[in-house]
């Protein structure tokens, strides 16, 4: 080979090389949501904007049994460390023995036949202390005594309320008044968005504390509080994240902003029921903050009541100048899921779960590996 056509082959590799590179480096700009995912046109109610995400492919779900499901049936019993050897279980084994309770741990039995679905950011009320679960799992079916990372939302009280943990009345809005209230099936409250971001991303317990704080105080001083000022006083007395959200003019706030959200994607959901309508993409005040996104419509649908609440739980205590964020946006939060550093915890053939660290985000998926299954149950996405 001559010189001149070794020079002119060296040339167009490297031509060739630097379209490559080019190439490359146009792709990582462009959006591409996940496979099957759309985002679709926003819903907005005040500071809140959701969007509807919809899949290519919707996953069977209905073996799952939920937090408030087990609550109800008394099939799921969470409790204090220090309680467990009172409780009954299906499986013999040794017992977890523990003289005394922990702020960051509680036990949890599941008796059903059904494996049990717990998402990060669900509330149990009761024990000595209100407690938020910190990440997302799956319990299988007749289980033996589980330890439960969680984080108190509560730093006030040390003292028993209740041998056994339950729902808290902030799931029931101004709303649902009378006897239609006591109709509604218990559920445990969804923490918003800024209180599950410290637990999920975070793991940090004073951070935890920190937000809960931040977020009491902020809603003393919601237009409401000063039109009523004996509210801002109720709530300045009380340590418990959920009793401020139980509180009835603080839930008809939440009202004001979940209910006509709530009821419009309830019924887009019915009608998204053949496109697979499985999650959402939130913003508030034109700010993209999070998204929640399931494996099924049915899964979504039996959240979908305690997600909404969450949400216009935010936007209530968040005000700012707004302005608009659309489709374009929302997809583009959704498609990035490339990041720098990926967690990934386990537990042989029930589930996976993983942690991805991006730029500016963080990516939680909890896969089932149950058998049958080897889908994502569930993913959460959030700003950092």
């Amino acid at each position: 080979m001559s010189p001149k056509t070794f020079l002119a082959l060296a040339v167009l590799v490297m031509v060739a090389g630097l379209v490559v590179v080019d190439q490359r480096e146009a792709r990582a700009g462009e959006v591409t949501p996940p496979p099957g995912y759309k985002v679709l046109e926003p819903i907005r109610h005040g500071n809140l904007t959701v969007f509807p995400v919809v899949a290519a492919k919707s996953y069977p779900t209905g073996q799952f049994l939920t937090l408030d499901e087990g609550l109800r049936s008394g099939d799921v019993v969470v409790t204090e460390a220090g309680n467990v050897q009172g409780l009954i279980r299906r499986h013999p084994g040794p017992a977890i023995r523990n003289d005394s309770a922990q702020v960051n741990r509680l036990v949890l039995v599941n008796n059903s036949k059904r494996p049990l679905l717990l998402l990060a950011g669900e509330i149990v009320t009761g024990g000595k202390q209100d407690r938020v679960i910190g990440r997302d799992r799956i319990v299988p079916a007749e289980s033996d005594p589980v330890d439960l990372s969680v984080f108190c939302v509560e730093p006030g009280r040390w003292v028993a309320a209740s041998a056994h943990f339950g729902a808290s009345e902030a799931m029931y809005g101004s709303a649902f008044a009378g006897s239609t209230k006591r109709a509604q099936p218990p559920m445990a409250m969804m923490a918003q968005p800024s209180v599950r971001a410290k637990a999920m991303g975070d793991k940090d317990q004073s951070q935890v504390w920190a937000e809960v704080r931040k977020q009491q105080q902020a809603m003393e001083t919601v237009e409401v509080s000063a039109a009523a000022p004996e509210v801002a006083t109720e709530i300045s007395r009380t340590s418990s994240y959920a009793k401020v959200n139980e509180n009835e003019e603080v839930k008809r706030q939440v009202d004001a902003v979940a209910k006509p959200i709530e009821q419009n994607y309830q019924s887009l959901i019915r009608q998204l029921r053949d496109r697979n309508a499985v999650g959402v993409v939130v913003a508030v005040n034109g700010r993209i903050i999070w998204a929640d996104v399931f494996a099924s419509t049915d899964l979504l649908e039996k959240y979908w009541p305690k997600l909404v609440r969450s949400y216009a739980s935010e936007a209530v205590v968040t005000r700012a100048k707004e302005v608009e964020v659309g489709v374009n946006q929302a997809q583009a939060f959704l498609g990035n899921m490339e990041g720098r550093r990926e967690m990934i915890e386990s537990e042989p053939g029930i589930y996976r779960h993983t942690e991805i660290s991006g730029d500016g985000f963080k990516a939680f998926s909890l896969t089932s590996l149950l058998p049958k299954t080897g889908f994502d149950v569930h993913v959460a996405k959030m700003v950092e």
